[in-house]
């Protein structure tokens, strides 16, 4: 489990925590749960998402076990910016959704004194680094990488396989979407998809 590290010193710190995975590995329910940590510290928190994500609420962070955390949704990584004010901790989901400007966003506000703790798919469902995840993962002094449990082995699942053939990068979905695969099943499920064309 991740314990919060408290970084002393006469001056204000800032430092970015990733938290990294497949689909259905707890990204988001570990975002959330070092968020209320730091709410009972009583430190000022500000939570975005990308206003794409509407899956389960349009504006409250919601994990696949329903545990949510209100936010602020935006369309623009810059937009978090100027709504993150003068607050101790920024919490951001689904990171992978946003365009490449949210690494120098997160590093201002981590050059600005502030935690921000970042949650994301590390892989898009080719097994390929998802967006500007790659570079906030080089970044972060903090990384976390969960996993799921998969689907078709019960093995430690690290890859979301999508179930349909939308080829599209970004598309939101769920169980009837996405399945955590580990990589042999990873592997069987993108051969058999291969071999079906």
């Amino acid at each position: 489990m991740f314990i919060e590290p408290h970084l002393g010193g006469r001056e204000k710190t800032g430092w970015m925590e990733v938290i990294c995975g497949c689909m259905f590995s707890g990204k988001t329910e570990e975002l959330i749960r070092r968020l209320n940590r730091a709410l009972i510290a009583k430190q000022k928190v500000e939570i975005f998402k990308p206003s794409v994500d509407k899956r389960y609420h349009d504006e409250k962070i919601v994990s696949h076990s329903e545990r949510e955390i209100r936010s602020t949704p935006v369309n623009f990584a810059g937009d978090i910016l100027l709504l993150a004010g003068d607050c101790d901790v920024v919490g951001i989901d689904e990171a992978q959704f946003f365009d490449e400007a949210i690494v120098d966003v997160c590093n201002t506000l981590a050059n600005q004194g502030k935690r921000v703790i970042v949650a994301g798919l590390d892989m898009d469902y080719l097994g390929k680094p998802f967006g500007p995840m790659p570079q906030l993962l080089a970044i972060a002094e903090f990384v976390t990488k969960v996993h799921a449990i998969c689907a078709q082995t019960g093995e430690l699942a690290s890859f979301s396989f999508r179930l349909n053939e939308n080829k599209s990068q970004v598309m939101l979905g769920e169980k009837d979407t996405y399945e955590a695969r580990s990589r042999r099943a990873f592997v069987e499920g993108m051969k058999k998809l291969s071999e079906q064309k």
